[in-house]
């Protein structure tokens, strides 16, 4: 298990404009300045942590089972992402209460700073996924690797999430749980799969399910989409 605190650099204010719909538009003075606060707030209050585990795997008619464990990842969709592959890496991340707590406080007084916020935030979780990859790219160097596929993408339910931190132990590790409604506490946070094979991976267009901000992008509000 590989479990640590690792320290937020500085945040691409342009993936945080796609989120809010800015598309290839640069921002305002006003905006621009806002964006400035924000993060220098963000970075000041974010405590980031990631917890990762290697287990063996099997594909079975249900879905596909994490040996050693109770853990069975039901659906076609996780069948179709780890087929293939000998092993998976379960993950979480998470960057913090203090976020939550900031963006409940700011929801009230200032929305359009919330917002901001909430973008900034989205962009820093995926800032941390991206080098727990490397990471893993790193540490399991013989292996080949899948994209991250979330908890919840395609037709693996959210109802795995609780059995799913226990068993990388995330609640007691980084202090990431999951709710009667299996939402992660703190909601800032996220639980993925990643696939290691050492035979070749092929590469598929991830879509609008794997990302961060998927139940608030202005692209998908719209009925279009950012093309990434």
């Amino acid at each position: 298990m590989m479990t640590n605190e690792i320290v937020l650099e500085k945040l691409d204010q342009n993936e945080a404009l796609r989120y809010l719909g800015y598309g290839g538009n640069a921002p305002d003075t006003k905006v621009q300045d806002l964006l400035d606060e924000c993060e220098e707030l963000l970075h000041s209050i974010a405590k980031p942590r990631f917890v990762y585990k290697v287990f063996d795997i099997d594909l079975v008619q249900e879905g596909v089972a994490v040996l050693n464990t109770n853990l069975v990842m039901p659906g076609n969709s996780i069948k179709e992402h780890l087929n293939g592959c000998e092993k998976a890496v379960l993950m979480g991340v998470t960057i913090s209460m203090d976020v939550d707590r900031l963006l409940r406080k700011t929801q009230v007084n200032d929305m359009t700073r919330a917002v901001i916020i909430d973008s900034l935030a989205s962009v820093a979780v995926e800032q941390v996924c991206n080098k727990i990859e490397e990471f893993i790219k790193k540490d399991l160097a013989e292996y080949n690797q899948t994209w991250r596929f979330g908890v919840g993408y395609g037709d693996l339910p959210l109802n795995i999430q609780g059995d799913f931190l226990d068993v990388i132990n995330a609640p007691k590790q980084i202090g990431l749980s999951a709710s009667k409604t299996n939402m992660l506490i703190p909601t800032k946070s996220v639980t993925a799969i990643i696939g290691l094979s050492k035979k070749e991976i092929v590469k598929i267009k991830r879509g609008c399910q794997t990302c961060n901000m998927k139940d608030s992008c202005t692209y998908r509000k719209k009925g279009g989409h950012c093309n990434v």
